[in-house]
């Protein structure tokens, strides 16, 4: 599916009066079927780690100018680490991939969506296994080569609810220590590694560490080998296990550790 759907050529668009007709295959340059957007927006209620600046939109020029137009310009902060956002593997592995460096061809690609929602929403400690793991490749088949590995803890819809979402709506250290929220275990981060050659790992909570996690092994494993992971993905039950395509570009922050991301999935009708 990836190959047809992203290989098309370039348009190029004349001033002439009477343009060139367009290539005979244009109606399927772009696939037909339905976008679905897996990125929560950023604004003040927009979801942090305890210890980081939140997100803030500063308003420049919003109204009619004397000139007689309207204009409207703003000016924003942020962590990068927050909201939908990107960890480029340099987050935790030295000499890894910045920001800046990760090649285009690791954040688009078919996507696979592992769904442990009914296990993580009776346990907010709940880490996803290599059980799990071998359990969606025996209803599925195996994973992909290049494949974007998504998964679902069915904490999405809690956004942004911090509470429900981290498990607390404390801040600083103290609001670490409370945190309480599904991710992957460092066992099912070796399996892909060494298993596997996914090229992104996404989950819909804050970390792909678990809340308690307290030396982010899972980061240290996935990111050693150059995957980079997207976190606090909006994902809300609408996306299959398999057959549909992921496009996740992240804000191009040169020497970056990551960034604010915006990330959506085609489905094919």
């Amino acid at each position: 599916m990836w190959k047809p759907l992203f290989a098309a050529s370039a348009v190029l668009l004349s001033t002439a009066c009477a343009p060139a007709p367009p290539p005979a295959d244009s109606p399927d340059s772009w696939p037909p079927g339905r976008i679905v957007d897996l990125t929560h927006p950023f604004d003040e209620r927009t979801i942090y780690w305890p210890t980081a600046e939140p997100f803030r939109l500063q308003v420049g020029s919003r109204g009619v100018t004397e000139a007689g137009y309207y204009y409207e310009a703003n000016s924003f902060s942020a962590a990068e680490h927050g909201g939908t956002h990107l960890d480029a593997p340099i987050h935790f592995a030295r000499h890894r991939w910045r920001t800046d460096e990760i090649p285009l061809e690791r954040l688009m690609g078919p996507g696979l969506m592992v769904d442990v929602s009914d296990r993580a929403l009776a346990d907010r400690d709940y880490l996803v296994s290599v059980d799990d793991l071998e359990r969606w490749e025996s209803a599925n088949g195996p994973m992909p080569p290049e494949s974007i590995l998504l998964f679902r803890t069915g904490y999405g819809p809690f956004w942004p609810d911090p509470v429900q979402y981290l498990g607390t709506d404390l801040k600083g250290e103290e609001g670490v220590a409370a945190l309480h929220f599904p991710g992957l275990s460092p066992e099912a981060a070796r399996w892909l590694v060494s298993e596997r050659e996914i090229s992104a790992v996404g989950i819909d909570t804050p970390s792909i560490d678990y809340g308690q996690s307290k030396l982010f092994e899972s980061h240290q494993v996935l990111f050693e080998a150059n995957i980079p992971a997207f976190e606090n993905v909006a994902l809300t039950g609408e996306l299959p296990a398999t057959g549909f395509d992921v496009v996740a570009l992240p804000m191009k922050i040169r020497g970056g550790s990551g960034g604010p991301l915006r990330i959506v999935a085609l489905l094919p009708e």
